[in-house]
């Protein structure tokens, strides 16, 4: 049987080995085709933004809003002095549902007449929709 195989190929045997017209594949990209590859691209992304922890907008009650008017329209009286505040704001989330709550300190520069949102010396914006609190010095002269 091996003989009968040896003579149908007789003719191409002693036949040199056929080389290719291509350049030869660097070690590199010949190694990249045997590289791991994850079939579920992105899912690691998905799930850490879906364990992601959001914080839900606090309701403020009527006390604290007629607070925080109180001390806003100090700091619009007293805005020459550029008074140092603190102020707590929530920050919604652009993903999902909820946010959090950010703290900020710097001078009072002005507040926005439009959108009523605190503006600070360095230009930090805190969006009057999302104000907790604001605290300072300035406000033990109240």
């Amino acid at each position: 049987m091996f003989e009968d195989n040896m003579s149908r190929y007789a003719d191409i045997i002693n036949l040199p080995r056929p080389r290719s017209n291509h350049k030869p594949m660097s070690m590199h990209d010949r190694a990249a085709q045997f590289s791991p590859f994850s079939a579920l691209t992105g899912l690691d992304d998905e799930l850490a933004e879906t364990a992601r922890i959001v914080d839900s907008k606090i309701e403020i009650s009527e006390d604290r809003a007629a607070d925080l008017d109180e001390k806003i329209q100090f700091l619009i009286e007293n805005a020459s002095e550029h008074p140092e505040i603190e102020a707590e704001y929530f920050v919604p989330d652009k993903l999902k549902e909820g946010g959090a709550y950010k703290t900020v300190k710097g001078c009072f520069k002005r507040v926005d007449d439009e959108t009523h949102d605190v503006i600070l010396m360095d230009g930090t914006v805190i969006p009057a929709e999302g104000l907790f609190s604001i605290n300072g010095k300035i406000f033990e002269e109240m």
